[in-house]
């Protein structure tokens, strides 16, 4: 198999590991894609530390192409960057890092109603303040986050990507 995906040429090699991500949690398993359909990118809770709270990917998550058909409804991952500085124990700089900031979530919304990072990021204005936006892939510095917050474990959330096509509206 090695050998077979060595010759392939990268895209074609990130189309076949996308085929082999299912995303986790029965609201986003159970939606298969629709045809033609591109995927959003989805983080969960990586682990919660009393206020404080690690999100990022996973297993089931895919940063460049996406993981979950845009007609599941999931929570939008909403975030206010304040800079507040990192509590004892949680890192400051580097990837999976404090992104300087809270972090909650909405209510379950479709993907496919997320038509552009204005309309996300406006959902997380409209439910929490006008401060708030919709989390992106980069905030805590690539690939996970750690911010203040409280966020149900085994869920997974609608998260921004700038630089790959993985956003629902992609």
């Amino acid at each position: 198999m090695a050998v077979f995906l060595r010759r392939l040429a990268p895209a074609a090699v990130l189309a076949l590991a996308a085929l082999t991500v299912a995303p986790t949690g029965a609201s986003a398993a159970d939606v298969p894609p629709s045809p033609g359909a591109h995927l959003g990118l989805t983080w969960t809770v990586l682990e919660q530390r009393g206020t404080s709270v690690h999100v990022g990917t996973d297993s089931a998550s895919n940063p460049y192409l996406g993981d979950t058909d845009p007609g599941t409804e999931l929570p939008v991952l909403c975030i206010r960057v304040d800079g507040r500085p990192a509590p004892d124990g949680i890192p400051a700089t580097g990837f999976h890092s404090w992104a300087g900031g809270e972090v909650a979530a909405t209510d379950p919304t479709a993907g496919s109603d997320l038509t552009s990072r204005d309309v996300a990021d406006g959902l997380c204005a409209d439910t929490f303040g006008g401060d708030w936006r919709m989390a992106e892939f980069h905030d805590g510095e690539g690939w996970s986050l750690w911010a203040t917050g409280t966020l149900p474990a085994g869920t997974r959330f609608w998260t921004a990507i700038d630089d790959q096509p993985a956003d629902p509206w992609s």
